[in-house]
């Protein structure tokens, strides 16, 4: 809840620029310009470190609703969920300072779609994070990506997912829901 007032804002001018521009192709870079704000800041003065993934979805919704992603999960009551990320820093974001947001996405596997995001200035990385997301039904179970390709066209050029994010969602997974998941320390 701590930035559904940019997020509704996001989503309005995403929504905006679709009728404005058409559709983007899912490959293409969705970009958007954030500021700073005091609420992003920690005790050391610049953006908190969970800030980044929260502004990030910012990104994400920018980028599924200008493809077309959103109006077709909406309508077709499919949803997507976080089954993990990473981020890596390079510089820090201050308070006031204005950055944009880059998203877009970067391949498949069988079960999941990957975006990347970054935080930009000036044409330097600041930030990036590399987002792997489950696409479900409301009614339940995982929606296929022949589904989901069928309602949005598959992407032209599409890459292969590097082999190091095929190696970090592998070893970053944790058990299925229906599997024993005990937490045990070592």
């Amino acid at each position: 809840m701590n930035v559904i007032w940019r997020t509704l804002f996001v989503m309005w001018r995403a929504r905006r620029r679709l009728r404005r521009d058409g559709l983007i192709a899912p490959t293409e870079l969705s970009c958007i310009r954030v500021t700073t704000l005091p609420t992003d800041i920690d005790v050391l003065r610049h953006m908190n470190n969970g800030r980044y993934l929260s502004l990030f979805d910012l990104g994400r919704w920018d980028l599924l609703t200008r493809t077309g992603m959103a109006g077709a999960m909406k309508s077709h009551g499919w949803y997507g969920v976080v089954v993990a990320e990473t981020i890596t820093f390079r510089k820090s974001l201050e308070l006031w300072q204005r950055f944009d947001i880059e998203s877009r996405l970067i391949g498949h596997d069988d079960k999941a779609i990957y975006l990347e995001h970054r935080a930009v200035i000036d044409g330097e990385i600041y930030a990036r994070a590399i987002i792997r997301s489950r696409m479900l039904k409301r009614s339940g179970g995982t929606l296929s990506h022949e589904e989901l390709f069928a309602a949005i066209g598959r992407p032209d050029g599409l890459p292969e997912v590097d082999e190091w994010v095929r190696d970090w969602a592998a070893a970053s997974a944790l058990p299925s829901t229906r599997a024993h998941a005990p937490s045990v320390w070592k």
